[in-house]
């Protein structure tokens, strides 16, 4: 063994000085590379909204899906006090009343009437590191275009970003919360 710990630290010291550098700054460049990119996905601020037209249970379904370390900080900020997602269903649920509050749906019909929908809450749920809030409302069908409000956690983070994916008849649309825009809308 100890002939072996001679020769790689002799093999070690024997590099020619230049290819030594050349190997260090390989292995500090791909620690520091590990250590931002794990920084910079815990800093991230994003949230991801899908609204499903359902067409065997004839409802529109509108999945919210948050970090749960995210969630718990907004939640602590917003209501003043710590909250655990994990073990709590009463801080899901506390959680949940802030989502639904700073979401909605108007639904704009061929005729062009506007009316919001009445999104009822089904319910949450910790799914890993992700915290799911759930919503749905009868089709009302006949729908031009929506209108989505997604204010969730930007009075938190004003850098927030949410991405609502509107899925209707196998098309998917996107939509793209930041900076300071609280509504847009989308053709169907």
């Amino acid at each position: 063994m100890k002939s072996l710990k001679k020769k790689i630290r002799i093999s070690f010291i024997a590099l020619p000085h230049r290819q030594l550098f050349t190997v260090c700054v390989v292995i500090l460049s791909f620690a520091v590379a590990g250590f931002s990119v794990e920084v910079l996905a815990h800093q991230q601020k994003t949230a991801v909204t899908r609204i499903l037209f359902n067409s065997n249970s004839d409802s529109i379904e509108v999945m919210h899906r948050f970090f749960v370390h995210d969630a718990e900080h907004a939640a602590g900020v917003v209501f003043g006090e710590s909250q655990n997602m994990l073990e709590s269903a009463d801080a899901r649920e506390l959680f949940s009343s802030y989502v639904i509050n700073r979401f909605a749906i108007e639904a704009i019909d061929r005729e062009g009437s506007v009316e919001e929908l009445n999104l009822s809450y089904v319910g949450t749920e910790v799914d890993g590191q992700y915290v799911w809030v759930y919503q749905e409302v009868a089709d009302p069908h006949n729908l031009a275009s929506l209108n989505v409000i997604n204010m969730t956690l930007r009075d938190v983070w004003p850098d927030q970003t949410n991405l609502v994916n509107v899925e209707k008849e196998g098309r998917v649309q996107s939509l793209e919360f930041v900076s300071e825009v609280d509504i847009l809308s989308v053709d169907l």
